[in-house]
């Protein structure tokens, strides 16, 4: 027989129960799990004479009390400094459940952690230091739970031995959390004062504390009712193909959302393809139906285009398709999110471009006040709309936590920077589509008798981009091409006249430029672009938005000593003079290409030769496409 709960209902043996441990840095979350690890009868004769070495090792003077810290806090450095850095898990069960816990560190720099073990938890265990009560890392804790869903949180007034058991202390702190958690929309808080290290209130129930009639910390979490969130409708991301051999095909993945059966016509999206399953197939054999969670191969009446990142979904209740979104994103990079960037963001079994297109407030996390932001800094949570290079599948977070829950992923260091959760669609990606026009950028080339293309000259202030692209697009329209020269500063006269140049806008800068350029592109132009454009991630984007043959890099390298001697627009005396902000090469950084496709070197050079040397390798280029006026 299961557990018994306080509502009567009969919990099944060895039910799983995942759930986090966070507070703040030393309120003794550590502590507590390695308490309830030995209560729980978890720890072998081996590992407790390992713990009593190592803590009479760590505190000599300590004689033998065990620190249970030293369980989870496997770091050396977590260790010496006494505080949680990573994230540990830990399994472990008694006869009325299973449970894996993560112990989520306390510290404002690793709250990213503390987000990764809350992702996949059904309730928190949050610590509160009963001398110091609510701390602003709580705060952030509890909002972040809330945020992720986490609907229920066990209070855990600890240290209460240091305020002399006082029930008052407790109640005040309980009625304090209470409040805050229903503003955080935690529907259910249960509160116990609790001793972690010496168990008071942990494994059993203590004779210090007579006043508190209820639940020992490991009865609360055998019997409390935790209902597995369920989505309603079937909805299944492809994770591979199955293809072992010709006479097979299927379509591998984990469903995260209601049931399918042989027989039922599903819709692939966002293709739209219909098929109806014809076997359902798992490491158990054929089934009659799945359920949320089983991971099964569907093969299907037909063959249909299927493909990695794509869902089957159930054709009468398909999910929703859109490509913008508005949702919650939690910052976990160290760089600040800057809006317009472009990042992979990764949702289910699918990888797209996206980019923030705006920030509509961050959360102040202590106060739940909505503040205007044009960026996002680690550890901050921010209301942002979503754009994506393609439509995806998706459902709300509230609905869907596998197609509503992202992260976006550094494009050039491949590092996770951020994890949100989807909230609606907006309005007008299901209202623009994409209008056929009969007169296509092949036809308006052929008419040109070139092949377009977009020469993009990047480079410190004064390294000569302008002066060299002027002069390539004088040799080009003397020899009859049709060009056009954006140079970045007379772009700033107009369509960008409204950006400044805080890293923010210097990103917004580079995709106008680059959108302006893709039109060109596309109307039969070869375009010259020259802007410092200083970030790899924004080049790369520009780069990204024409074809393979359709876009050079010229990197003008000269020294930054060169260009301050230069100086043309008397920028660098400026800067230098503190007259002017995030100047790049002064007080804002420019990232060299690694590779570019044309590599100048100005530095003693003329602006001629160079010239020559861009247009000969371009013309090249022209003569192997076989375009030429």
């Amino acid at each position: 027989m299961g557990a018994t709960t306080e509502k009567g209902a009969v919990l099944p043996a060895q039910s799983l129960l995942r759930f986090i441990t966070c507070g703040s840095v030393d309120d003794g979350k550590s502590s507590l799990l390695g308490r309830l690890l030995y209560d729980a009868g978890m720890l072998s004769d081996d590992q407790l004479a390992a713990l009593a070495r190592d803590s009479r090792r760590q505190h000599a003077d300590a004689g033998d009390v065990l620190d249970f810290s030293l369980l989870t806090d496997g770091l050396d450095a977590e260790r010496q400094q006494g505080i949680t850095i990573d994230v540990a898990y830990r399994y472990f069960h008694t006869a009325q459940r299973s449970f894996i816990v993560a112990d989520c560190p306390g510290h404002e720099q690793y709250t990213r952690n503390m987000a990764t073990g809350a992702s996949n938890a059904e309730l928190a265990v949050v610590l509160v230091d009963a001398r110091k009560g609510l701390l602003p890392q709580t705060r952030r804790h509890t909002y972040i739970c809330g945020l992720l869903g986490i609907r229920q949180v066990v209070l855990a007034v600890n240290k209460m031995d240091l305020v002399d058991y006082d029930p008052a202390v407790y109640a005040a702190i309980a009625a304090q959390y209470r409040e805050l958690a229903q503003e955080m929309g935690i529907v259910e808080v249960h509160c116990l004062p609790v001793v972690a290290l010496t168990g008071d209130n942990v494994g059993a129930r203590s004779s210090r504390m007579p006043w508190y009639q209820g639940a020992s910390l490991l009865e609360l979490l055998e019997s409390v009712e935790v209902t597995p969130f369920r989505a309603a409708d079937f909805r299944m991301p492809v994770q591979w193909v199955n293809r072992p051999d010709h006479a097979f095909r299927g379509y591998a993945g984990t469903i995260c959302g209601g049931r399918v059966s042989r027989g039922d016509e599903i819709i692939v999206q966002p293709g739209g393809q219909r098929a109806r399953v014809e076997r359902i197939v798992s490491a158990d054999g054929d089934l009659a139906d799945a359920a949320d969670g089983q991971a099964v191969t569907l093969c299907l009446d037909h063959e249909i285009d299927v493909s990695r990142g794509d869902v089957i979904a159930d054709a009468l209740r398909p999910a929703p398709v859109a490509d913008q979104f508005t949702c919650h994103l939690l910052w976990l990079g160290d760089a600040a999110l800057l809006p317009n960037r472009t990042y992979w963001l990764k949702i289910g079994t699918r990888t797209v471009n996206a980019r923030v297109m705006s920030i509509k407030y961050k959360v102040d996390v202590n106060s739940q006040a909505r503040l205007a932001a044009r960026h996002l800094g680690l550890n901050e949570v921010g209301y942002c709309t979503l754009g994506l290079d393609d439509e995806i599948a998706f459902e709300a977070y509230a609905s869907n936590r596998t197609l509503g829950g992202f992260i976006l992923i550094d494009r050039l260091s491949n590092a996770t920077v951020a994890c949100g959760m989807l909230d609606f669609a907006l309005g007008r990606s299901a209202n623009v589509h994409w209008q056929h026009v009969d007169i296509d950028r092949t036809v308006r080339a052929a008419s040109k008798g070139q092949h377009p293309l977009c020469l993009w000259f990047t480079g410190l202030s004064g390294a000569g981009k302008s002066t060299i692209a002027n002069l390539v697009e004088r040799r080009l329209h003397a020899l009859g091409y049709h060009t056009y020269l954006l140079d970045g500063d007379n772009v700033r006269h107009g369509i960008n006249k409204d950006l400044g140049f805080t890293p923010e806008d210097r990103v917004e800068n580079i995709r106008r430029i680059a959108e302006v350029a893709h039109l060109m592109v596309d109307a039969g132009l070869i375009v010259l672009v020259s802007a410092i454009s200083p970030y790899r991630s924004e080049r790369r984007s520009a780069r990204e938005l024409f074809g393979a043959a359709e876009f050079m890099e010229v990197f003008v390298d000269a020294p930054l000593e060169e260009c301050e001697r230069r100086d043309p627009k008397g920028l660098y005396r400026k800067a230098r003079a503190g007259t002017i902000r995030n100047f790049t090469g002064i007080d804002a950084p420019y990232e060299r290409p690694e590779a570019p496709d044309i590599h100048l070197l100005s530095s003693g050079q003329r602006a001629e030769q160079l010239a020559e040397q861009v247009t000969a390798e371009l013309l090249s280029k022209l003569d192997n496409s076989g375009t030429h006026p």
